[in-house]
């Protein structure tokens, strides 16, 4: 594998952020992503209205990309929904008719995404999102750091489905506190758990999902193994400790290694089939729709947010002089120029 195979592989983007337009390669599944459903016609009734599209649904995301033009899509990971409801929406190739509403929030923005499904009578569309979505959320421990979580039964780990136990190491210290605390180390194919010794509800579980990088360094402690979580985890520092120097490397490498392995191909834990498989709608390979696409030209990045952007619940942004209108205005949503919002309107 390449190096930029694996940096790829260690992007842990697609099912936490909301993005849009996006270059051909980030509409391919990526490792331990799978293709769960398909529908070959579903309009995106809030931001390209009148539009026929298709909307993939995957194990860790919901993708959609216009038929005319497939530049033009949606990549919508399953840790940014916040809510999914059924309403009736207003579509250009189906009238008034009930649509898939997503209420989503990704970093300090909302956004509002509305799906219509163009087979009448189809409730193909709503019953797969909410399912895979249920699924995907019922799923955290594979993919979310857990702190003083139920991980443990009478002292023995949990083990998650599809799950392999490698090794158990007794007297690991955490280095959280001043003092440290004695405890056990568990570490799987999927992620390393630590627990106290005399309290097993005084525990953590980092998934290597979540692990930016993993060290040996120095500590007042004296040398310590450094576990690095990414932003989208918090950017933990995790030290451990245990002894001889010799265990300490012995370890390190063991989870390097396994923490690689995890990457070549990740279980990110989401169990679900489609049963049945409706006949107009084939399952097929996400890679058969973007392998020849070539992007001649992006819409701008402000245009897709601003279509999308839903302030519900919010109050207004506080008043700012503007220089360039001599006036004062709302403050605007971070990313944003006055001259971009013109030409939204233009």
């Amino acid at each position: 594998m390449s190096s930029k195979e694996q940096e790829q592989n260690m992007s842990v983007w697609h099912d936490r952020e909301i993005r849009f337009d996006v270059s051909p390669n980030d509409l391919k599944c990526r490792s331990g992503e799978f293709i769960i459903d398909t529908l070959s016609s579903v309009e995106d009734t809030k931001g390209n209205n009148g539009d026929k599209g298709k909307l993939t649904i995957t194990n860790i995301r919901l993708i959609w990309h216009s038929h005319s033009s497939p530049r033009i899509n949606l990549s919508i990971g399953l840790y940014a929904i916040v809510t999914i409801t059924a309403r009736n929406a207003k579509s250009k190739l189906r009238g008034s008719t009930e649509s898939l509403y997503l209420l989503t929030k990704s970093g300090s923005s909302r956004y509002e995404f509305i799906f219509t499904n163009l087979i009448a009578g189809s409730s193909a569309m709503l019953n797969s999102v909410v399912a895979v979505h249920k699924a995907y959320d019922s799923s955290r421990l594979y993919r979310e750091i857990r702190l003083r979580s139920s991980l443990l039964n009478k002292g023995q780990l949990r083990i998650l489905p599809k799950e392999r136990l490698h090794n158990r190491y007794n007297g690991v210290w955490n280095l959280s506190s001043d003092q440290g605390n004695l405890g056990i180390f568990h570490i799987t194919d999927i992620r390393v758990i630590w627990h106290a010794e005399l309290n097993e509800n005084f525990n953590v579980s980092v998934p290597y999902y979540q692990t930016k990088s993993i060290k040996v360094r120095d500590s007042k402690f004296g040398l310590a193994l450094v576990i690095e979580t990414t932003p989208y985890s918090g950017n933990y520092l995790l030290g451990f400790q245990l002894a001889p120097e010799e265990k300490l490397r012995e370890v390190h490498k063991e989870i390097l290694t396994l923490h690689k392995s995890y990457f070549a191909n990740p279980e990110f834990g989401v169990q679900f089939a489609i049963e049945e498989q409706q006949p107009d709608q084939p399952a097929t390979r996400l890679e058969s729709i973007v392998d020849d696409m070539e992007i001649l030209q992006s819409r701008e990045h402000t245009d897709s947010y601003a279509t999308y952007l839903t302030d519900a619940g919010k109050h207004d942004h506080e008043p700012v002089y503007s220089e360039e209108l001599g006036l004062a205005i709302e403050k605007l949503p971070q990313g944003y120029t006055l001259a971009s919002l013109w030409d939204i309107l233009s």
